[in-house]
């Protein structure tokens, strides 16, 4: 490439890079934690907790739900169908406490994805009017229950949801769940969307919901997104089509997650919910040309100058090329200091977003082909 394109590139990617800059410096100051517990409160919650073959987390979450503070709880569990010890882990758990509640999942009905028909049991088991859905996965701190209910209280919304610190370990979690806090807080117009209550500036993580029955029951639930695997976007925009108030809160305080266990679990795990989010027919494009934008030609185009001494290059374009990096990192720097996440896995920022580009087209690509994917024993098909 000559001089004179690359120069245009790198403009391009300067451009491109300042949307989530821009968007990410505007949003962390509305993304806030939770509040306070008010000084008396304590309401009743029901925690909801469906789990099919958790016997490694299960035990843990239960302990970690039953040291809440500030509420009268119970937490009832609804084994899917599990075919390990966690229906056995909850019965002891029950035994010892009388605040758990086992429930034996259903068969599953055609039409359905198993979480949400699990969610959709666990709704009609709850003895309380506020609910807190949560994942196996999470650990919650001994203020989280309480905090996550003032947040739906204090900004009157009638589903809430938190985005607990991603826990990493393996190589593409590590390089691949910051991006969920880098997409959210970089190209979501959070002030808009508290605004308009469009449903396609809805947004959610499905680690972590609150919400009343009333609420829950008007939106039509986990009923409404039955054929759904990505219950984070989708159970908000069915909150919102039904004229109701959705918001999202920073969990990185009360909560954490690990959510996968290896670099193989990454793949299919995201490649489950690919094509309802950003690997949809309808944004997979436009969010390629943004992420990969942004985030990848930057470095590309400096790296390709820097090789040749940016020999021929216009006067100013080793600088618009440096620039533009700088710009292209800026949000994931910030990140990793709010959200406590690996400043090195920042500096792998642009192959991070690579790697996740790709899992969206390949999953876009398997759909095209009819062909389904697997998860915790069950065959899926996303809608």
């Amino acid at each position: 490439m000559t001089p004179i394109v690359l120069l245009a590139l790198a403009w391009t990617g300067l451009a491109l890079a300042s949307i989530p800059a821009f968007v990410t410096l505007t949003n962390l100051r509305l993304f806030r934690p939770p509040p306070p517990v008010p000084e008396g409160d304590r309401p009743k919650v029901s925690v909801l907790v469906p789990a099919r073959n958790e016997e490694r987390a299960i035990g843990r979450l239960l302990t970690d739900v039953l040291a809440s503070t500030d509420v009268d709880l119970e937490v009832v569990v609804l084994d899917d169908a599990s075919d390990d010890d966690t229906a056995a882990i909850v019965f002891q758990h029950a035994e010892a406490d009388p605040r758990v509640r086992l429930v034996r999942g259903e068969p599953l009905p055609q039409g359905w994805c198993g979480k949400q028909h699990a969610c959709w049991q666990l709704a009609k088991e709850a003895r309380h009017d506020i609910w807190v859905f949560l994942d196996v996965d999470v650990e919650v701190t001994p203020d989280g229950i309480a905090r996550t209910v003032a947040f739906l209280e204090a900004n009157h919304a009638a589903l809430g949801s938190g985005f607990p610190r991603q826990k990493t370990a393996a190589v593409l979690d590590w390089l691949l769940l910051p991006l969920i806090h880098y997409v959210l807080v970089g190209y979501l117009p959070l002030a808009r969307a508290r605004q308009v209550n469009a449903p396609s500036l809805a947004a959610g993580c499905g680690q972590l919901f609150v919400t009343r029955r009333a609420d829950y029951e008007r939106a039509g639930g986990h009923a409404a997104i039955r054929a759904s695997l990505h219950d984070g976007v989708k159970l908000p925009r069915a909150y919102r089509r039904a004229g109701l108030v959705t918001d999202v809160f920073d969990a990185t305080e009360i909560a954490s997650c690990r959510m996968y266990a290896t670099s193989r679990d990454v793949w299919r795990g995201l490649s489950k919910n690919a094509t309802e989010g950003i690997g949809s027919p309808a944004t997979l494009l436009p969010f390629t040309v943004l992420l990969g934008g942004g985030s990848v030609l930057p470095v590309v185009v400096a790296a390709t100058g820097l090789a040749t001494s940016f020999e021929g290059w216009p006067a100013g374009g080793a600088a618009v090329a440096m620039v533009a990096v700088a710009v292209s990192y800026l949000p994931r720097i910030l990140d990793a200091n709010r959200f406590r996440q690996s400043a090195t896995s920042a500096i792998a920022h642009p192959i991070g977003v690579t790697i996740f580009l790709t899992i969206q087209w390949v999953a876009l690509v398997r759909k095209a082909l009819g062909l389904h994917t697997s998860w915790r024993g069950r065959t899926l098909a996303p809608q």
